[in-house]
């Protein structure tokens, strides 16, 4: 089946291309994202694969019907970037990735943790200008402390066990309780409550409009002093304004990103040659206690060949049944 892919980057293409040869796919790649404007590039292909930073709208996925496309496969868990309702409509199938390596985003947060703790971007680059004092330089232990895991599916749940692993004490919330962070020994808690007490507040949850800016200025005000935030999970769970003045005021005392609610336009780029044209996301880098990184949490050699291998057997199901087993659940995104 010939199938145009989106958002196509160097790094998955020599993937990619193996996994379709020997499905028997023939793809198309295409550099820029999926959207209105370009998805018309689909013409003579009858299914796309597209990313997380994708614009799959009712508008985009009529021009995809015009074009014959019946399937969508997406490259990643995510699909609050699809118009599920518009998809049914229009009888295009939208599939996922519902799980790759979900130790790869664990891993990360855990490492934007342990580095705004010990300073580590500080150190790194003072040690290269000469720079050994440590003045300024104090930092904090994990061992101890209370980490809010906010969303306890599978990469939560990870997260949690790399956490205690390291002797915190974890809690969580969730409308549905993991038997595995039972297991681990995790209270459950009201959201305000984890607020309260948590002193490391971690985001693994996905963005639906129950979890848009769930952490917004009044949920923000109920943290701990100095109270360390990090979000892997999606940018538009972080109400960003409301982030800022957290950051001013102190009460976010540091802060962890690879997520951002803007990051379309931004995130998987090269604009190093460029002005970042968005106020809010060049204020967060002027704070010293800020680490951002580029949506990269997924980003491992393991989780790669997870989400190429998934995407291609998806395509395959699809080409052979006219279903998909990990087709998005239509029913309950058009009713949320």
């Amino acid at each position: 089946m010939r199938v145009t892919v989106f958002g196509s980057k160097q790094y998955e293409r020599a993937l990619l291309e193996d996994a379709a040869r020997a499905a028997g796919h023939v793809l198309s790649h295409q550099s820029q994202h999926l959207n209105a404007d370009t998805a018309a590039l689909a013409a003579r292909s009858r299914a796309v694969s597209a990313f997380v930073n994708d614009s799959l709208n009712a508008e985009t996925l009529e021009i995809l019907a015009k074009c014959g496309v019946k399937m969508v496969a997406l490259r990643c868990a995510g699909f609050n970037q699809v118009d599920a309702a518009a998809a049914e409509r229009l009888g295009i199938i939208v599939a996922r990735v519902p799980a790759y390596s979900p130790h790869a985003v664990a891993e990360h947060t855990l490492t934007l943790a342990l580095a705004l703790s010990r300073k580590l971007c500080r150190a790194y680059n003072r040690i290269r200008e000469g720079n050994f004092s440590l003045e300024g330089m104090l930092g904090t232990g994990l061992y101890g402390k209370t980490v809010g895991i906010v969303g306890t599916g599978r990469i939560g749940a990870v997260a949690a066990s790399l956490f205690k692993g390291l002797g915190c004490k974890v809690v969580g919330y969730d409308v549905v309780p993991s038997p595995e962070c039972l297991r681990l020994g995790m209270t459950y808690l009201a959201l305000p409550d984890l607020l309260r007490t948590a002193d490391i507040i971690s985001l693994h949850c996905p963005l639906t409009p129950e979890t848009k800016h769930l952490l917004g200025r009044r949920e923000i005000a109920l943290m701990k002093p100095g109270a360390m935030l990090l979000n892997t999970s999606r940018g538009g769970v972080l109400d960003a304004g409301a982030v800022i003045d957290g950051l001013k005021s102190g009460r976010i005392g540091n802060l962890g990103l690879d997520v951002y609610e803007e990051e379309a336009d931004m995130f998987f780029e090269d604009l190093s040659g460029q002005v970042i044209q968005d106020d809010v996301f060049a204020r967060l880098l002027t704070f010293p206690n800020v680490i951002i990184t580029g949506h990269q949490g997924f980003f491992t050699e393991e989780a790669l060949a997870d989400i190429v291998r998934t995407t291609m057997a998806n395509i395959s199901e699809f080409e052979g049944t006219g279903k998909c087993a990990n087709a998005i659940p239509i029913a309950r995104k058009a009713a949320a």
